[in-house]
């Protein structure tokens, strides 16, 4: 079994940065593809970004390419992802997922997941 839980979300204003972490335990961490994903009011859960099991390989969603980055130092168990210039839209909830890679990017789900944390920003 595998236990995700988010922290770093809060309220924030416009062009500012947030971190997310999502820390792992249960299985070995190695052992999955990571993924960042967000789902705000009314709207369906939209994939934000993932990194494979030892970090060479990251996919972001195309909108979110340059102000976002995902991060997965592994003696930490723990997954990152760095906010920068922040806009209203990208309000939401953000979960963390864990899954095989093509799980988290070509299908859009996980094996597990964690409860979200909450990311508001203001105008």
């Amino acid at each position: 079994q595998v236990q995700l839980i988010e922290s770093g979300g809060g309220l924030v204003q416009a062009g500012g940065s947030l971190r997310l972490s999502c820390a792992q335990s249960g299985r070995t961490f190695t052992s999955y593809t990571m993924g960042w994903f967000r789902q705000a009011p009314g709207k369906e859960r939209e994939f934000v970004a993932a990194i494979n099991w030892n970090g060479a390989s990251t996919y972001y969603a195309d909108s979110l390419k340059g102000r976002f980055t995902i991060s997965r130092p592994n003696a930490k168990n723990t997954v990152y992802l760095q906010m920068n210039s922040l806009k209203p839209e990208d309000a939401a909830v953000y979960y963390c997922a864990a899954g095989a890679w093509n799980t988290i990017v070509e299908q859009n789900q996980g094996d597990y997941w964690g409860q979200g944390t909450q990311v508001t920003v203001s105008s």
